[in-house]
């Protein structure tokens, strides 16, 4: 699907509050950018009017799920910020804990409240056997061209993972895409203009560098579930 024509280059930010990953997100998105032929702008920022003014929003996220939330809690008005842009129709990326902030709640270090956009809860993956961290490439479950995230890519894609909690009590029909780590995995989640990937996009080198792409080129319905 072809990305909206804009009379000036997309505004596309990755939001600064201290995640982890922000400067390889970024060089990501440029590089799917420039490989796309897509005229944009990336920046990193914590600043509210510019997410507010973003066509695009990209929230990266490594380390613990509370100290995400917190890291996001603690620059005033930020959050605020994305729930109204995104409430607004504007697409949405999380990336591994940014993608995991898209749910009810984590477990990790106490209850701390997500943003409540998908159903479920983080909690400490069940991998009898295996070691946590998962870390590594993993092979992706997905329906090839089910979801305008997965486009051109083909069976048998991975996807590059680090974490120990994941997302459960999900709604089957936010999956996009799972992997297997003991148990089935959710790897990529959608619901309306906002979507996250469990595994860093950003290290997924050629698959994720599509991914990326396709989210610069997506053009989703807004959410309307209240």
């Amino acid at each position: 699907m072809p990305a909206p024509a804009l009379s000036r280059p997309q505004s596309i930010v990755v939001i600064d509050y201290n995640g982890g990953n922000l400067a390889s997100a970024a060089r990501a998105l440029t590089r799917a950018a420039a490989d796309s032929g897509i005229d944009a702008t990336v920046t990193i920022t914590a600043d509210p009017q510019a997410v507010l003014q973003a066509d695009r929003i990209v929230l990266p996220g490594q380390g613990a799920f509370a100290d995400c939330a917190a890291g996001l809690a603690a620059r005033p008005g930020l959050r605020d910020a994305i729930v109204a842009a995104t409430d607004g129709g504007v697409p949405f990326l999380g990336i591994c804990v940014g993608m995991q902030l898209m749910a009810e709640r984590g477990r990790e270090h106490g209850v701390t409240p997500g943003f409540g956009w998908i159903a479920g809860e983080i909690t400490l993956m069940e991998a009898p056997g295996l070691r946590l961290p998962q870390m590594g490439w993993n092979e992706l479950a997905f329906t090839p061209g089910a979801h305008p995230l997965t486009e051109g890519l083909a069976a048998g894609a991975h996807g590059y993972f680090v974490h120990s909690f994941a997302l459960t009590g999900y709604d089957s029909a936010d999956m996009v895409a799972t992997t297997d780590y003991g148990s089935p995995v959710p790897a990529i989640v959608a619901r309306g203009n906002r979507a996250g990937t469990q595994f860093h996009v950003e290290k997924s080198q050629q698959v994720g560098l599509r991914i990326l792409s396709n989210f610069l080129r997506w053009t989703p319905v807004p959410d309307a579930t209240p």
